[in-house]
């Protein structure tokens, strides 16, 4: 088999014959039938003339002395037919499973990308409806709001917020301070960019906020965990990249900070992937280590995003809502039932 893509057979291609049987000329069966045919004949010949047999003057011995001579070429003509016939047939079986494959691939393909299957021309255009509707939304989202609840960001503003200090203050250092307290707080930038991970082995920045993240030991713990379950979903080949989720505006993720759960906050659940979804929960039931990998990842982020959300602009959390992270939140909160 080579490595090109099967192609889709169209109405196109069997009016043109693309995929009827080619004529090759004669195949080994015909010159075999042909070369039997011949020496049968030799043989004949060499009886009849050579030979001199007596002659037979009654009309049945005639007949009997052509279906003699006959007959063994009709059935070595019979015989080649029949290799020749099976022969086609699995040609044709082979083609035919070839474009079976083909439109099986097609259909599987289309299915991933609209979600569904064929649609009639009514329920497209309510799709295209509702996907200029999911923009149009997706585009609101993407702007950050003014409140008067958040504090205004600091350039040296910590990502994460400790309980009971307020964003724009540092507590003063007691005698026998770890020297990790000593370090600058994690910035806001830092987080998000190591909640998502470098792209690649020369994503330079990403490493560096990678390495701050995992200084800090608050924030090490969420990206720690989101690592391991990273790797686990990856083994089933469900890859972040690969999820488009939908946007939702910074006022749900604030309320989700706060403990809100259930249809409330269902809007934050984008990724509606079905072959994601299916792979993780069938694995969820299947693989208890998974499981438990999962709902420490889901614990750390609902802890960590609720010291985040403390001091974060609308902004901050739109871009945090677009990291590798976050869409394996969304990914695993829908498969454990967060959003229900």
């Amino acid at each position: 088999m080579s490595d090109r893509e099967p192609e889709i057979i169209t109405d196109k291609h069997l009016e043109l014959g693309v995929y009827a049987r080619p004529d090759r000329g004669l195949a080994a069966a015909d010159i075999i039938a042909i070369a039997l045919s011949a020496v049968w004949l030799l043989a004949v010949l060499i009886y009849f003339f050579v030979l001199s047999p007596a002659e037979e003057t009654t009309r049945g011995s005639f007949i009997v002395a052509m279906l003699a001579i006959f007959l063994p070429i009709a059935l070595i003509w019979i015989g080649a037919t029949v290799v020749k016939t099976a022969r086609v047939m699995r040609e044709e079986a082979s083609r035919l499973q070839s474009a079976i494959d083909a439109m099986r691939q097609a259909y599987v393909s289309q299915a991933q990308t609209s979600g569904m299957g064929i649609k009639p021309a009514v329920e497209r255009k309510l799709d295209e409806i509702a996907s200029a509707t999911k923009q149009t939304q997706n585009a609101m989202a993407t702007f950050a709001t003014s409140r008067q609840s958040v504090v205004s960001q600091t350039p040296m503003q910590p990502a994460l917020v400790k309980p009971g200090v307020s964003a724009d203050s540092q507590p003063a250092l007691a005698l026998g301070t770890p020297s990790e307290s000593m370090n600058p707080p994690l910035s806001v930038d830092d987080f998000i960019g190591a909640l998502d991970f470098p792209e690649d082995e020369n994503d330079m920045e990403g490493f560096r906020q990678l390495r701050r993240a995992l200084a800090d030991h608050e924030s090490s713990k969420l990206v720690r965990a989101s690592q391991d379950v990273l790797t686990l979903l990856s083994q089933d080949g469900i890859y972040m990249d690969d999820l488009t989720p939908d946007r939702s505006r910074p006022e749900l993720w604030r309320q989700f900070a706060k403990g809100e759960r259930g249809a409330a906050v269902a809007g934050i659940g984008g990724v509606h992937d079905r072959s994601s979804l299916a792979l993780a929960s069938g694995r969820m039931r299947s693989d208890a280590v998974f499981r438990d990998a999962v709902h420490h990842f889901l614990r750390q982020f609902d802890k960590t995003f609720a010291r985040f959300a403390e001091g974060a602009s609308d902004q901050d959390i739109t871009k945090l809502a677009d990291t590798r992270t976050a869409r394996c939140f969304m990914l695993l909160g829908r498969v454990t039932g967060t959003f229900d």
